[in-house]
């Protein structure tokens, strides 16, 4: 039986049956231990099969990336009729400002039963102010919305450690982003997602400045990258990409057959490719949002493999 995979910190987790034996007499210790090596190859095979497939070979677009630039009113019906799983709305961003459309939005979108994420536009200033002025305006939004259509897994934080050409403050440095993130896991209990774009992160991450720890740390957060021409591939230290934002406001240089730019009444959208099932999706928003009512996030129970990759 192939085993389902999901993500967890920088490696893969499976959901196989730890559990399994076999017993053949006196035979019995020989042939557990032969069942466990086998078990293993094959297993250590599926996760180096997982991070090496294509885009191509995973699910269709099924995330939706918004913000208070998108000027009209989304149908998030029509998406999810069309095969989105969830959205990741702009909460907040420089200078400690609350998105204007985010509260109405995440109403509509966990009204027709869509996952909802939340990023946070950084700059450089005060780190740890900015994730608490973040958490803060998620967990206000979330209180606001009714309890009998809030999906159980809550909230997916995303932190948008982009070049910042748009707002004041200039952009967040990697200490800063470290310094934001653990800040995010003090006070939920998750680390957050990291997005940025291929080059962009590369830069940062590649320069002397940057130490190893800081980089070990950043790795905690699960990997968003975007790049409209290709599939990602320079994601170090990262092993792969979780989510792949192929398209940016229309811009899109791949083939519109398999990767389209509009989604229901959105016609220039920012759409993304999850690495990984419909299935696996769902179950990976469990395992990493944040519950802002009170609730603590689910453990991850799954064995992670990095160490023995």
């Amino acid at each position: 039986m192939v085993p389902n995979f999901g993500i967890a910190g920088y490696g893969i987790v499976s959901h196989a049956n730890e559990n399994r034996s076999c017993k053949f007499g006196a035979t019995a210790q020989f042939a557990d231990c032969d069942l466990h090596f086998s078990m293993r190859s094959s297993l250590l095979r599926s996760v180096a099969l997982f991070i090496l497939l294509p885009a191509g070979a995973f699910c269709a677009t099924n995330v939706v990336n918004m913000s208070h630039y998108d000027m009209m009113r989304p149908d998030f019906s029509s998406m999810k009729q069309q095969g989105i799983v969830g959205v990741i709305h702009e909460a907040t961003y420089p200078a400690f400002q609350r998105d204007g459309k985010y509260l109405d939005r995440q109403m509509a979108a966990l009204q027709v039963g869509l996952l909802w994420g939340a990023y946070h536009y950084a700059n450089a200033s005060d780190p740890v102010r900015q994730a608490d002025h973040f958490l803060s305006v998620v967990s206000s939004s979330w209180a606001q919305a009714n309890p009998a259509i809030r999906p159980s897994s809550g909230v997916l934080l995303v932190l948008d450690f982009e070049k910042n050409g748009h707002y004041p403050g200039g952009t967040m440095r990697a200490d800063q982003a470290v310094a934001f993130v653990e800040r995010i896991r003090e006070r939920t209990g998750v680390y957050p997602g990291i997005y940025s774009g291929e080059y962009h992160l590369a830069q940062v991450l590649n320069s002397s400045r940057v130490t190893n720890a800081q980089r070990k740390t950043l790795t905690n957060c699960w990997l968003w990258v975007a790049n409209y021409h290709k599939e990602p591939r320079a994601t170090a230290p990262w092993n792969y990409w979780a989510l792949w934002q192929y398209c940016g406001d229309g811009k899109c240089g791949l083939p519109r057959s398999a990767y389209p730019i509009s989604i229901a009444n959105i016609r220039k959208a920012e759409l993304n490719i999850f690495r990984g099932s419909r299935t696996d999706l769902q179950d990976f928003w469990q395992q990493r949002a944040w519950q802002p009512s009170g609730g603590k996030p689910r453990r991850e129970s799954e064995r992670t493999l990095t160490a023995e990759l």
